[in-house]
């Protein structure tokens, strides 16, 4: 018996299978067909609250069902596909959310789909089941919320094909979730994918046992077609480097082998999830189900995705993963960027994954963490007074107007945009590369995303914010010059702030000692310091004459009582430990 922890598992559950009520033409569909009948199988975990909107919607990838999390029977030897995403005290908390997650439209573990009875025959729809979009399926799933009386989701969550219904839920019913979640999707596919779902279906109709897709009832199914299918869509659920990892070119001994088969264990592995796979699912479930994915682009609907986001409500997560080559980063940043460029509240991370584009499913640990944290917020967060933790801190607060939209580049785990939200009601973003100083900053509900400062201020558009503060960070970019031109780029004034290497106890210690120093604002030895930039006062006010930079203020910033005299007595670069400067275009 697999059910061991209650406070792990939801433990047993139930899938549920409701009819749901339709005009007397039955169920429209995008394409001009009609469904009379809609049945709809699904699996809650956790309980509504007595305001009935903290239920979290979970969209399903494109071969799974409703069966998410715990066991069927006390006898159960696997769990639902997102055990370990979902119970109390993991990411999707069910002592604080009631989770729901249901099988698809043209599914086949229990809501309508072409193995489903046509009632105007008896017999199964096959060749006759309609064809279906993304937009039907997220419809379904609205009629089947409605049903079940709830009218707004906490969040509605996806990974893969379920990452483009969250996109489709955002844009068809904006004012439903609070907050999305699109995990390794885009808003449509690639060529390269497209070419791979196009070969499994060919091979799936190119099977004598399709039969035209009647083949309920023959006695034959279409399995070595529906194998190859499932075989080849499993290559690009890995990535290169975990198949290295895990087969590379070990073979295994076996009996003579068949004609132009091989002993190498991928081989034998690809043919078991072939084999796995027709046991579960039906083939024209899956013909409808990928075509409908193939058919999805927002981009050729709406002309562009800013005008496909125009009208989103929620809050947005991104998340893409590193190693995933059939919904690459780059599509995830792109729907990332342009709900950014629309103004949206959107926070983008990027996993570290070797396990390719299943890693939503296998690697979860930070995953779960994201997820969590990024739900923890309420919709409308009031800030509360935050305590100053640094000096420069409360100086850079006082050059920023009250209300400002503010840029925080390199933002740590968010105490600044915490205190500027709080004490000056600012709203705005953090930008930095460390996955842990992002989760830390989404815990304060704060927008964030995960980017390299050198590299990724470019999806950022002109002049959307007011400010851009560079706090303690422009001496570990690699390009500090066209960093300062990139933050008067998207804001109308940069505050800067960095350590001063001309301050005297700098000078002192490479006088005295002839070694780098080491002090609290460079606290690294010479060889494994993340400081590759180190500047003087003049050498920054240098700089923003020759680019023609104007500088509004600069503010010495010191310690030690001698720093302290020194920049009273008017030296200014020998005295500053460290320096603050509000910059501007000329």
């Amino acid at each position: 018996m697999k059910i061991t922890n209650s406070e792990q598992s939801v433990g047993l559950v139930e899938t549920h299978h409701v009819k749901i009520p339709l005009p007397p033409r039955g169920l429209e569909l995008e394409n001009g067909g009609f469904l009379p009948e809609l049945t709809v199988a699904y699996e809650s975990y956790g309980a509504l609250n007595a305001a009935r909107n903290n239920a979290v919607f979970i969209c399903h990838a494109l071969t799974g069902d409703a069966h998410a999390a715990g066991y069927h029977s006390p006898e159960d030897k696997s769990p639902g596909w997102w055990d370990d995403m979902i119970g109390p005290g993991k990411g999707l908390d069910t002592n604080r959310f009631q989770v729901i997650c249901a099988n698809i439209l043209g599914g086949c573990k229990g809501s309508t789909g072409p193995s489903s009875i046509n009632p105007a025959t008896g017999t199964p729809y096959g060749a006759d089941f309609p064809a279906i979009t993304i937009g039907d399926i997220v419809h379904v799933q609205y009629l089947l919320l409605c049903h079940l009386g709830i009218s707004k989701l906490h969040a509605v969550i996806g990974g893969s094909f379920g990452g483009m219904l969250v996109l489709e839920w955002s844009i068809r019913y904006p004012t439903v979730p609070n907050h999305c979640v699109c995990i390794a999707s885009a808003a449509s596919l690639s060529a390269q994918a497209l070419a791979f779902d196009i070969v499994g279906r060919e091979v799936i109709t190119s099977d004598p046992g399709w039969a035209g897709g009647n083949y309920y009832g023959t006695g034959k199914l279409p399995k070595d077609g529906l194998a190859a299918a499932r075989m080849i869509g499993h290559i690009t659920y890995l990535s290169p480097e975990i198949m290295a990892a895990k087969f590379g070119r070990k073979k295994k001994e076996l009996a003579p082998e068949e004609r132009f088969s091989t002993r190498f264990e991928v081989e034998s592995y690809l043919q078991h999830q072939g084999e796995k796979f027709v046991e579960r699912f039906d083939s024209n479930s899956y013909l409808h189900i990928t075509h409908a994915m193939d058919s999805y682009d927002l981009v050729e609907h709406y002309g562009n995705l800013k005008s496909a986001f125009q009208n989103v409500k929620s809050r947005f997560l991104v998340v893409a993963l590193s190693s995933d080559w059939l919904f690459p980063p780059e599509q995830s940043l792109e729907i990332a960027s342009a709900l950014l460029h629309l103004g949206k509240p959107v926070s983008y991370c990027l996993l570290k994954a070797p396990y390719g584009h299943d890693a939503f499913l296998v690697d979860i640990e930070n995953m779960s963490q994201i997820i969590c944290t990024f739900l923890g917020g309420c919709a409308n967060p009031q800030p509360t007074a935050v305590p100053v933790k640094r000096d420069d801190y409360e100086l850079i607060a006082n050059l920023i107007e009250p209300g400002s939209r503010v840029l925080d580049l390199g933002c740590g785990d968010g105490d600044l945009l915490s205190l500027l939200a709080a004490n000056r009601t600012t709203q705005g973003m953090g930008v930095d590369i460390d996955l842990h100083h992002l989760i830390a900053a989404m815990g304060k509900n704060l927008d964030v995303f995960q980017g390299d400062i050198d590299e990724n201020l470019s999806m950022i558009p002109d002049q959307s914010y007011d400010y851009v503060v560079l706090s303690q960070t422009l001496q570990v970019v690699r390009r500090p010059r066209e960093v300062l031109h990139e933050m008067l780029r998207v804001a109308r004034e940069g505050i800067v702030s960095f350590p001063n290497f001309a301050n005297w106890h700098n000078r002192l210690t490479l006088c005295l000692t002839g070694r780098m120093p080491k002090t609290e604002e460079l606290p690294f030895e010479w060889y494994n310091t993340p400081n590759i930039h180190l500047a003087t006062w003049r050498d920054f006010l240098n700089l923003c004459r020759t680019d023609n930079i104007r500088v509004k203020q600069i503010i010495p910033l010191t310690e030690k009582p001698l720093s302290r005299l020194l920049v009273k007595a008017g030296f200014r670069n020998l005295g500053a430990e460290r320096i603050l400067v509000n910059i501007a275009r000329p």
